[in-house]
């Protein structure tokens, strides 16, 4: 009988460590399984996250371009209405993006306009996207830069801290400096010079010129008519026009007065250069008649070269 129970032992621990060890591998196995679904997981939110945010990359550009569009359309129609040049342009300009107001006011255009591209506009309708996919989107600290660094668009540059946060928690996205630049055609906006100076009789949009610059003298008629514009350095660029500038700008752009077009709106004329910022100041630098041109038409001498003259 003892003999019997010895092996009876024996055929127990075996069964016993046979379980213990079957449970062993089922739990390194699971764990194994558990971490590979977990990184797996997580790699899959990545890479969503990683696509979201390249759809941002082209997304917020677009949006700030709109806004930005919008709120150079408000200045110039607050120049429009009240005859006076923009002050602080660029904390007006802020102060329109942000806020939705000007010098302090608001009216129903104003908030009509900004409807939706304001900061928080932005903002809002970036979560709502971020939202379909789990996600949130903040933008923190921002600041807003305008500026040109050519003659025929404006720059602006919006920079914050971007953080993108997964809701389950399993990722996030941080990037600090997060810098969104868009650029806005200048063509056929008005012109402030024109608009302030003659008092709103006579507008101007500018529409770059047809023709080769230096303007050729056989082209300067057709040119003159129609007030096209040109790169020059010796003049403003357009946000100094938007400011009631008119000194040399490394962006400047100028335009030649068609002196008719005044008279027509019954604006006075005066007898000297053409060139618009300096027509439209208190400038009077010597000028001349130009041989095949209306008499009139006067350049001063320091822009002779650029009409080919």
């Amino acid at each position: 009988m003892e003999i019997i129970r010895k092996k009876t032992n024996k055929k127990g621990m075996f069964f016993t460590l046979l379980v213990i060890s079957l449970l062993f591998l089922f739990l390194i196995t699971y764990t194994f399984y558990s971490n590979v679904q977990d990184r797996k997981a997580i790699q899959e939110r990545i890479e969503t996250m990683n696509n979201f945010v390249f759809s941002l990359e082209k997304d917020l550009p677009r949006q700030l371009y709109t806004s930005g569009f919008r709120v150079l359309f408000l200045l110039e129609r607050r120049i429009t209405e009240t005859g006076e040049y923009i002050t602080d342009l660029e904390d007006v300009f802020s102060e329109v993006f942000y806020n939705a107001t000007i010098y302090g006011e608001t009216n129903d255009e104003i908030q009509q306009m900004m409807n939706g591209v304001t900061y928080s506009g932005i903002l809002e309708s970036t979560n709502q996207k971020a939202d379909k996919i789990n996600l949130k989107v903040n933008l923190t600290d921002p600041l807003l830069v305008i500026s040109q660094d050519n003659p025929w668009s404006v720059k602006l540059n919006l920079t914050a801290d971007l953080l993108i946060e997964d809701k389950s928690n399993l990722a996030l996205w941080n990037l600090t400096s997060y810098s969104i630049v868009t650029y806005i055609s200048i063509e056929n906006f008005e012109d402030p010079l024109y608009i302030v100076e003659t008092s709103g009789y006579v507008s101007n949009k500018f529409n770059k010129t047809i023709y080769n610059v230096p303007v050729s003298i056989d082209d300067l008629p057709s040119h003159s008519q129609n007030s096209y514009y040109i790169n020059s350095t010796l003049a403003p660029s357009f946000l100094d026009r938007l400011q009631g500038i008119k000194t040399a700008n490394e962006n400047g752009i100028e335009s030649l007065v068609y002196l008719p077009e005044l008279s027509a709106q019954g604006v006075s004329v005066k007898d000297k250069s053409c060139v618009d910022y300096i027509y439209f100041s208190s400038q009077n630098p010597p000028s001349q008649n130009i041989g095949g041109m209306p008499d009139w038409f006067k350049i001063d001498d320091e822009h002779l070269g650029l009409y080919g003259i």
